[in-house]
């Protein structure tokens, strides 16, 4: 595949996978779990994030081909821990490409949500197909369009009337369980940081790239979802927060700007498909290097000799995020998205633990956290999304072990 990515289409590229999925989907969410103690749940999501794109930023440089932890879990730990990874991002990130095309069709048209969805994962399948270039210079247009509605919500909500420091106050309904469930939800809003890391193979120099782009564009996200959720909150308040039905919409009503709602109405549904975009792409390629090894099935190897795509796995991808956008509920298919997101980096940092300084492995301490702070956050999510995640990864380790069965027979 051809190497066309410098930093600053990485930085984007990350950036795109993480404002879309967190700032306007999972704030209200999360204010439910931890009230008043949103912040620190967004601080402790920031550092589990932190350690994981550590991980995933040495194992990428080391080992710079398509696949993610897919790839590094096969080098470092053995064929079944790549393979339960691979399985776990395909599976799990499948299900957030879906919850992004129902936020679209929610922000865009609420009473034909699945129908809305549906169009939009076929138009940037489309894209995807086209080049990988394309879905960067999209992406680069879909950020800066966020982040310009992102500074008018926060300008909006600080300098209103209505705006009161004291509802970033600490109180009594900030649990220790609230806040990590509330962690655990933020999380699925940081996932993306490391999406340049299943692009290995179309990244120049992707030893000093990846390296520097991944903790970058999680460092430029987190200090935007800071802002975003300190400006909410002193219009809101938690409980208010909670109960809202689209959060920065509601925010800047609050604040007295009833005609800025539609723009960042607008700007939620660009948002959500600059992630879409960037999902789309991301599980195209592990689902590329798992078919070059026949964990899938190897048609979806094909890579297109114009484009330089993996199309077949293109077109694989957007097949099954249409349906699944059709048929499926958004709070759910978050849920499920983050246990998966979360055993998948659980399996990096496990990786990560095993690099030695010669190389280029972080501080021992850096892959501990992130596999602790991965495999907690996981199990303080709701139980129903514990449960449908712990069983899909059996059976994918059942599919795995039925597999090498036969092949050993």
């Amino acid at each position: 595949m051809k190497q066309r990515l410098g930093v600053p289409d990485a930085v984007v590229i990350g950036m795109g996978s993480m404002i879309g999925a967190g700032i306007f989907a999972a704030l209200g969410p999360a204010a439910g779990a931890a009230g008043s103690g949103l912040l620190i749940a967004l601080a402790s999501a920031a550092v589990v994030a932190y350690c994981n794109a550590m991980s995933s930023a040495r194992l990428a440089a080391l080992y710079p081909r398509s696949g993610g932890t897919y790839v590094y879990g096969r080098e470092r730990l053995g064929e079944f821990w790549g393979y339960l990874a691979g399985w776990a991002f395909v599976v799990g990130k499948t299900a957030s490409c879906a919850a992004m095309a129902l936020t679209v069709g929610s922000y865009l048209w609420p009473g034909q949500a699945h129908a809305v969805a549906v169009a939009a994962v076929v138009a940037l399948t489309a894209v995807n197909y086209a080049g990988v270039q394309k879905s960067a210079f999209v992406t680069r247009v879909i950020v800066a369009v966020v982040l310009a509605v992102l500074a008018a919500v926060v300008v909006t909500c600080l300098t209103s009337a209505g705006a009161d420091a004291s509802r970033l106050d600490i109180g009594s309904d900030a649990t220790v369980g609230g806040v990590l469930q509330a962690s655990g939800l933020l999380f699925f809003a940081f996932a993306g940081y490391a999406r340049i890391a299943t692009l290995g193979e179309e990244v120049r120099d992707p030893a000093r790239t990846i390296p520097h782009a991944i903790p970058t564009a999680l460092g430029i996200t987190l200090a935007v979802y800071a802002l975003v959720a300190i400006a909410v909150l002193t219009v809101l308040g938690p409980d208010g927060l909670a109960h809202a039905a689209a959060p920065l919409s509601d925010a800047v009503r609050a604040a007295g700007a009833e005609r800025l709602v539609p723009v960042v109405r607008a700007g939620g549904a660009v948002a959500a498909l600059g992630s879409l975009l960037a999902l789309i792409l991301g599980v195209s390629r592990t689902t590329l290097a798992m078919a070059r090894d026949r964990h899938l099935p190897h048609g979806l190897s094909a890579v297109h000799p114009r484009s330089g795509v993996p199309h077949r796995a293109e077109l694989a991808v957007g097949a099954v995020v249409s349906l699944l956008a059709a048929t499926t509920d958004l709070r759910g298919a978050i849920g499920f998205s983050s246990f998966g997101v979360l055993a998948y980096y659980a399996i990096a940092n496990a990786c990560a633990f095993t690099l030695g300084r010669d190389e280029g492995g972080p501080h021992r301490i850096v892959p501990v956290l992130g596999l602790a702070g991965c495999v907690l956050l996981g199990f303080s999510l709701p139980l129903s999304s514990v449960v449908c995640g712990a069983v899909v990864l059996a059976v994918g380790a059942a599919v795995h072990g039925l597999r090498r069965a036969r092949g050993s027979r």
